[in-house]
C-alpha cells in the first residue's frame, strides 16, 4: 500500500531542491545585468535607453524559441534538454564579460534568451508528470522561491563583484558575468546524470509507487477534452491565449521592479555593497509569500482570490512608492510590492493543468510564458524611457502599478472562461453516459 504523503515527500526532496538550484542560477544569470549596468553603461558609452533595449532583447530570443524548446523537451526528455539549456546559457553569460560595444551586447542578450528559452515552462511541464494536480501549485511556489533566493543572493553578490573592479585587470562588471556564467555550465553536466525524465524511469521509486503515481495522474487527466494533449490545438486555445495576455502584467511588473530596484536604491545615495545587501530584504519577503500564498490556496475551492489580492496589493504599494517622497517608506513599499507581484504566480500556473496535458501542456505552458515574458521586453524599454523623460528614478512605478492592476482584473476573466469550458465538458460527458447504447 502506497503512502501518498510519504511518496510526494520523497519526490519533492529528490526534485525540487535540484530544480530550484537550476532556477537560482538561471535567475542570477538573467538578472546579473542589472548590477553590471551600474558600471557597464559608462564603460561602453551606452545611454540608459540603449542599455534597456539591449537588456530587453533577452525576451525576444526567449519568445521566439520558447514553444519549440518545450516541444523538444517533450521529445528528448528533461535531462538531455535541460543540460543543453544550462550549458548554452552559461557560455553566453560568460561571453557577456567580453562585450566590446552596444551591438555585441544586443546580440549576446538575444542569444541568452534563445538559449534559456524553455527552462521555466519546461519545469512546469515536468511537474505535471511527477505530481498530482493538488500538489502542483505548492510545488511551483517552492520552485519560484529560488527566484527570490536568486535575487537575494544575486544582489549582494553583484555589489561585491562590482567592487572587485581592477582585480587582475578585469573590470567589476566583467567579474559579474564571469562569476555567474561558469556555474551554469557545470550544473548542465550534472543535470544529464541526476535528473530522471519521467517517474517510470526513476530509480528512487519502487514499482508500486510508479504504478500508483501513473494511475493517479491518468485518472485526473481522463476528464479533459480530446484536444487537451494536442500541441497545435493548445496554441490556438482561447484559454491559453487569454492566460498569455493576462500573464504579461506579471513579468512586466516583476522585471520592471527587479531590474530597476538597484538603480532606485543607488539614487538614495548608498554604495554598491550596501545597495546589494539592502536588495536582500524585498526578496526575503517574496520567498515567504511564495510559500504562504500557495499553501493557503491549496485546498481552496476557488483560487482566484489568491492570485488577484496579491496583485492588487502589489499595484497599490507600487503606486504609494511613487507618491510618497520619503526614501525609507519608498523602499518599504517596494519590498511589499515585490511580494505582491510574485505571491500569486504559483497559483496562476496551476490553472493550465485543469485543461492541458501531454504535448498540449508542453506547448500551452510555453506559449503562456513566452507571450507573458514579452512584458519583460516592454519593461526594459519603457522603464528607462520614463526615467529619461521625467528625470525621476521612481516615476516608472506608476506604469508598473497600472499594468499589474489590469493583470489582476484579467484573472477574473481567465477563471470564468476555464470554469465555463469545464462545465461544458462535464455536461457533455454526462450526456454521453446517459445516451442509450446500441
Amino acid at each position: 500500500m502506497v503512502d501518498e504523503k510519504q511518496l510526494i515527500s520523497k519526490i519533492t526532496w529528490r526534485l525540487m531542491p535540484f530544480l530550484g538550484l537550476l532556477y537560482l542560477v538561471a535567475y542570477i544569470d538573467r538578472q546579473n545585468v542589472s548590477f553590471a549596468k551600474l558600471q557597464m553603461v559608462d564603460a561602453l558609452g551606452m545611454s540608459e535607453y540603449a542599455y534597456g533595449l539591449g537588456a530587453s532583447l533577452f525576451f525576444i530570443g526567449y519568445f521566439i524559441f520558447e514553444v519549440p524548446s518545450n516541444l523538444m523537451l517533450e521529445r528528448f526528455g528533461a535531462s538531455k534538454w535541460f543540460a543543453r539549456i544550462l550549458v548554452s546559457w552559461g557560455i553566453v553569460t560568460t561571453l557577456l564579460a567580453y562585450t566590446q560595444n552596444a551591438t555585441m551586447f544586443y546580440i549576446l542578450r538575444f542569444l541568452l534568451g534563445a538559449c534559456e528559452a524553455g527552462f521555466f515552462p519546461g519545469v512546469l511541464y515536468l511537474l505535471t508528470l511527477w505530481f498530482p494536480s493538488a500538489y502542483r501549485g505548492t510545488m511551483v511556489g517552492l520552485f519560484m522561491i529560488f527566484s527570490a533566493f536568486a535575487n537575494a543572493v544575486g544582489a549582494p553578490l553583484g555589489g561585491t563583484l562590482l567592487d572587485l573592479d581592477g582585480l587582475y585587470n578585469i573590470s567589476g562588471w566583467q567579474w559579474v558575468f564571469l562569476a555567474t556564467g561558469i556555474p551554469a555550465i557545470i550544473l548542465g553536466v550534472v543535470t544529464l546524470f541526476y535528473l530522471s525524465d519521467r517517474p517510470a524511469q526513476a530509480h528512487f521509486l519502487s514499482d508500486e509507487e510508479k504504478r500508483w503515481l501513473q494511475d493517479r495522474i491518468t485518472s485526473e487527466n481522463a476528464g479533459m477534452d480530446k484536444n487537451s494533449d494536442s500541441g497545435f490545438k493548445a496554441l490556438v486555445d482561447p484559454r491559453v491565449l487569454l492566460m498569455a495576455l493576462c500573464y504579461v502584467a506579471f513579468p512586466l511588473s516583476a522585471y520592471g521592479l527587479s531590474y530597476w530596484l538597484p538603480t532606485i536604491v543607488k539614487s538614495f545615495g548608498v554604495g554598491n555593497t550596501e545597495n546589494g545587501f539592502l536588495n536582500i530584504i524585498p526578496w526575503a519577503l517574496v520567498a515567504i509569500s511564495l510559500y504562504v500564498v500557495p499553501a493557503m490556496a491549496k485546498n481552496a475551492k476557488s483560487k482566484t482570490a489568491y492570485i488577484v489580492i496579491p496583485a492588487f496589493v502589489g499595484a497599490i504599494t507600487l503606486l504609494l512608492s511613487a507618491l510618497i517622497p520619503d526614501h525609507t517608506l519608498q523602499f518599504a513599499f517596494l519590498c511589499i510590492a515585490a511580494a505582491g507581484i510574485f505571491a500569486g504566480q504559483p497559483v496562476f500556473w496551476s490553472l493550465p493543468s485543469r485543461f492541458l496535458k501531454g504535448a498540449g501542456a508542453a506547448a500551452g505552458l510555453a506559449a503562456i510564458n513566452s507571450v507573458g515574458n514579452l512584458g519583460g521586453f516592454v519593461a526594459q524599454n519603457v522603464v528607462p524611457w520614463i526615467k529619461d523623460a521625467t528625470g525621476s528614478t521612481i516615476a516608472p512605478m506608476f506604469f508598473l502599478a497600472a499594468c499589474l492592476a489590469i493583470g489582476g482584473l484579467l484573472v477574473f476573466v481567465v477563471e470564468q472562461q476555464i470554469s465555463r469550458r469545464e462545465q461544458i465538458a462535464r455536461e457533455t460527458q454526462v450526456g454521453a453516459a446517459a445516451s442509450p447504447k446500441i
